[in-house]
């Protein structure tokens, strides 16, 4: 019996493997495509735990399960030679929104989640700059953050619980434990005693070890938190499968903690036409609590500006009206020389009154005058989403826009501390200008130290694949001496794993070998993300495809 056959006889849910979704299943945002064997939609848990059982009992197959929602990774995290488990299909109910608190499951479109807990003045402040077209359970494996990080932090700081089909088949609920708890667990026979007596001997056995090993930034998205599960106090393994990409198991439900949002925002926006006062412009507008800080260059801007019409439809608006918003820019422009500026700041402040949020918008403009920046103060949403809008957006409208070369996302989320800025951005931009033949945009997160590089090359020349490992090994090594991390939110997969232990060095690495050894010792969970990675299957891999 063929391999499709033998699962839909014990599914519920669908199994398809032709030419065509086949095709749209090797590809994500990342610069790799990678054919799957066959792609499953489960219609419930207990569909996912007859998978996993299934896989498990024909490792010889050489079988493993790499789960996938949304599709927007850009490292390569759901790609996979074996089964693709699309949750998206059926996964995607809203079970309960109320008193702080939402009950979902993984395939929910982020999108869609948005306007519900709208509806309760509540909201997920986590989510990335794709999150018209991410969903909540891709945000949870991959750790996601974005332009409310700055003041909200990450994903791992919303998961409270999460329901996860472990190794043997059954469905476990991960949640933070007081150490009476924790102890009751390790008492447990089976499975679950099993991986709770293993994973709190690792991480009290090397303690100092990974209290070292944690990077020295306000987030990172590189690695298994192992640093993160322990406090003395609670022994919390969401912090572990958070960030995790599917590796460890998969998840069947989460339940976040949401906040209220302020009622009121306004942008500072600040116009530079070169990076040397970039980092001490940051810390002085640090020092005013933005609740975001964001931030997009040259190349993105006009990209932006000749793309008008894909921007018309984002804002939903026509063109005369649009034109009339992109005045400031053009003044900007004529100001400057002539000239497009280097950097484009948007510092967000919020508030529960207009007058609230123009007192701070105007004392951090006035704390700025000394650093002779163009700015302005924007009066409507509908500036604010203009701003905001080319910063979301870049990423997407290049992957579909850029004719004769693609996007290529291998540096594409680095991360040092802010007050480093100062030293690193030049350093940085020494490294990329050797590379003369390399187009290359950069938007990011400022006040957290996070940039996204993204280049534009032509793949189909083997001179241009050619540069990245030597391009990204450079880049890595510069941030790693300022104690940073390779990926602040866009995670491992394909494209980073290979350099972890450039990161965290050989004995750390050993522990996440162990980590998925404890989780998944067959290894049927999306092999060679977070463990396992090689930089031969890789570049192996890339898309030559341009777009």
């Amino acid at each position: 019996m063929e391999l499709k056959e033998e699962l839909q006889a014990i599914l519920r849910g669908g199994v398809e493997d032709s030419p065509d979704i086949l095709e749209e299943y090797s590809k994500d945002a990342s610069l790799f495509e990678v054919k799957p064997r066959l792609i499953v939609f489960p219609k419930d848990t207990k569909d996912v735990k007859a998978l996993v059982k299934f896989v498990r009992e024909h490792k010889e197959e050489n079988l493993s399960l790499t789960c996938r929602s949304g599709g927007t990774d850009m490292t390569g995290g759901p790609l996979t030679q074996s089964i693709v488990v699309d949750m998206a299909r059926y996964f995607n109910n809203i079970f309960e929104i109320k008193e702080n608190k939402a009950k979902v499951q993984p395939g929910v479109w982020y999108r869609d989640f948005e306007k519900e807990a709208e509806k309760q003045n509540l909201l997920l402040p986590s989510y990335p700059a794709s999150k018209d077209i991410c969903t909540l359970g891709g945000m949870v494996a991959n750790n996601s953050g974005g332009e409310k990080t700055l003041r909200y932090g990450k994903t791992e700081d919303y998961v409270m619980e999460l329901k996860v089909v472990l190794q043997d088949g059954e469905e476990y609920v991960i949640k933070p434990l007081l150490f009476q708890e924790l102890q009751a667990k390790m008492q447990l026979g089976g499975f679950e005693g099993e991986f709770y007596q293993k994973l709190f001997a690792l991480v009290q056995e090397n303690k100092s070890l990974l209290l070292q090993a944690k990077p020295k930034v306000s987030k990172n998205s590189s690695g298994y938190y192992l640093w993160n599960i322990w406090d003395e106090k609670t022994f919390d393994v969401t912090k572990l499968f958070v960030g995790s990409q599917g590796t460890l198991g998969i998840i069947t439900e989460i339940t976040f903690r949401l906040v209220v949002p302020k009622k009121h925002s306004t942008l500072l926006v600040l116009f530079l036409y070169n990076f040397a006062p970039l980092a001490k412009l940051t810390n002085t507008l640090l020092k005013h609590a933005p609740e975001s800080l964001e931030s997009y260059d040259d190349h993105t801007l006009r990209f932006a500006m000749s793309h008008i019409l894909d921007f018309v439809k984002l804002l939903k608006g026509n063109i005369i009206t649009l034109a009339f918003q992109f005045i400031p820019e053009f003044l900007m422009f004529f100001k400057g020389g002539l000239k497009l500026p280097k950097l484009v700041i948007l510092a967000e402040f919020t508030g529960d009154s207009e007058e609230e949020i123009y007192r701070k918008a105007e004392a951090a403009k006035k704390d700025l005058i000394g650093f002779k920046a163009q700015m302005r103060i924007t009066k409507s949403d509908k500036e604010e989403l203009k701003y905001m809008t080319v910063r979301r957006q870049s990423f997407n409208l290049l992957r579909h826009h850029v004719k004769g070369k693609r996007t290529a996302p291998f540096i594409d989320d680095i991360i040092v501390p802010p007050e480093t800025l100062g030293e690193f951005l030049p350093k940085l931009q020494y490294i990329l200008s050797k590379y003369k033949k390399i187009v290359y945009t950069i938007v990011g997160h400022v006040g957290d130290g996070n940039f996204h590089i993204i280049p534009l090359m032509n793949l189909k020349r083997e001179e241009n694949r050619a540069l990245i490992p030597s391009l990204m090994e450079q880049v890595h090594k510069l941030v790693f001496s300022y104690k940073g991390s390779m990926s602040a939110e866009h995670n491992d997969g394909i494209i980073r794993t290979p350099f972890l232990e450039d990161m965290f060095g050989k004995e750390v690495v050993e522990l996440f070998f162990k980590t998925k050894q404890i989780f998944d010792p067959q290894n049927i969970f999306n092999p060679g993300k977070k463990t396992g990675g090689d930089i031969d299957f890789a570049l192996s891999h890339l898309s030559l495809k341009n777009k």
